[in-house]
């Protein structure tokens, strides 16, 4: 399996177990009730050696919510983030080297919307 199938099936999951969520989407959904997470483009360079595949992928996530006050989305935030960098090191094919959260961003959309980006880097080998 690729690198990029295998980190998303293993984010899917891990989103999915978060407490709070409504949904969970690979791309974002047509109908959904906030508060749902969905998973951005996958970007994915060469992170290989002479002997073996190696893939720096960047992954991205975006919250979004409904409220007053962005407080409950700042929680899921912190939740889905704690979830992502609990990632599995072994992934069939594949041995996760690191997971950096490399920036977030939360912003409000309209009045009472509010959404939040998580943009995380894993550089991960093809397993022996």
């Amino acid at each position: 399996m690729s690198a990029e199938s295998v980190v998303q099936a293993a984010v899917l999951a891990k989103l999915r177990a978060v407490t709070g969520l409504n949904g969970v989407y690979a791309g974002p959904p047509v109908r959904a009730t906030p508060p749902f997470a969905e998973l951005g483009e996958l970007i994915a360079i060469d992170w290989g050696a002479k002997d073996r595949a190696g893939r720096e992928l960047r992954v991205l996530v975006t919250l979004r919510d409904a409220g007053e006050t962005p407080g409950r989305l700042a929680a899921l935030t912190a939740s889905v983030g704690a979830a992502i960098e609990t990632l599995p090191r072994d992934l069939t094919g594949w041995r996760v080297a690191s997971v950096l959260l490399v920036r977030s961003r939360s912003w409000g959309t309209s009045p009472g919307q509010w959404s939040a980006s998580l943009d995380y880097r894993i550089r991960m080998m093809e397993a022996l």
